[in-house]
């Protein structure tokens, strides 16, 4: 199968595309710098051009762009956090159109902060819809929004709901591990609130099925079965890592005030039920974080 990849150099987009590749699908990135690579090719969000040869014979876009949402959050950042995930999604959509693309399949990332950055007990489903409305269920919102566009022009549309990428090389696992190898690993804020993860294994081979399964079309939570508190999630890490657990948390106002904004996604948290993308065969292979932290660790 042709696949057009949208940060393919990230870290879920590297593993990704190594692995479609093993998996023998002929595999394109787009990227923002010009290259003489063959599987490579230009686009640019802003001058609103990409590279018409990437869309020959193409089945199957996979859009993983986006700003990290780990910076701080100014306004101007705020912009370019919606406009790399909902602009690129629309300007791939137009070039779709214009070149009279039909594809089989449009799968685009989305977070779990879909239901809004809160604390709660409750088990959110995929049908559980926005609980707050707030700046980062607005961008999950609108994405979502942008990839169901493509319903008109693709068989099938696929939203993960992803969270916390747990990997080696990449993403928010490094800076914990760090913490915890400096014995100095601890709760954040009350401590309570609840982490959603998934092993980069997992997230990567639930993108090949979307790929490959036609079944799985719509929204999914993309998250392992066990979701600890944030408390129990620094525990076992320092326990994996034969390193200190301090039995007092980070106070939450430190957190306001070195990440602002930023930092209700580290002070919140909430449940998310992987049910739905289970109920169709797929297994994780790491669904508990025992497990996760052993591999990476």
């Amino acid at each position: 199968m042709n696949i057009l990849i949208t940060g393919g150099t990230g870290v879920v987009g590297r593993n990704l595309v190594a692995k479609l590749t093993e998996k023998q699908h002929q595999v394109r990135i787009l990227t923002r710098s010009k290259t003489e690579e063959e599987n490579e090719f230009y686009w640019n969000i802003i001058e609103k051009e990409i590279d018409e040869k990437a869309f020959e014979n193409l089945d199957c876009i996979i859009h993983l762009a986006g700003a990290n949402i780990s910076e701080r959050w100014t306004e101007e950042y705020k912009k370019e956090m919606l406009s790399s995930r909902i602009d690129s999604a629309n300007l791939l959509y137009k070039y779709c159109v214009k070149k009279n693309i039909h594809l089989k399949s449009f799968l685009s990332a989305s977070g779990i902060n879909y239901y809004g950055t809160f604390t709660s007990d409750q088990i959110l489903t995929e049908e559980s819809g926005i609980l707050q409305h707030d700046f980062l269920a607005k961008l999950c919102e609108d994405w979502e929004a942008a990839a169901d566009q493509f319903s008109t022009i693709a068989d099938r549309v696929v939203c993960l709901r992803t969270a916390v990428v747990l990997a080696k090389s990449g993403g928010a696992f490094p800076m914990l591990k760090k913490t915890v190898d400096l014995n100095i690993a601890s709760a954040v804020g009350s401590g309570k609130q609840w982490m959603n993860w998934i092993h980069i294994d997992d997230l990567v081979n639930l993108y090949v099925a979307a790929v490959e399964n036609v079944e799985i079309t719509g929204k999914y939570n993309a998250v392992a079965d066990e979701i600890p508190t944030n408390k129990d999630f620094m525990k076992k890490l320092a326990k994996v890592s034969r390193k200190f657990f301090l039995p007092f948390n980070v106070p939450a106002f430190v957190m306001k005030s070195v990440f602002g904004e930023m930092s209700s996604i580290i002070l919140e948290g909430t449940r998310a039920d992987n049910k739905k993308i289970k109920s169709l065969g797929f297994d994780f292979k790491y669904a508990h974080l025992k497990d996760a932290f052993d591999d990476l660790i």
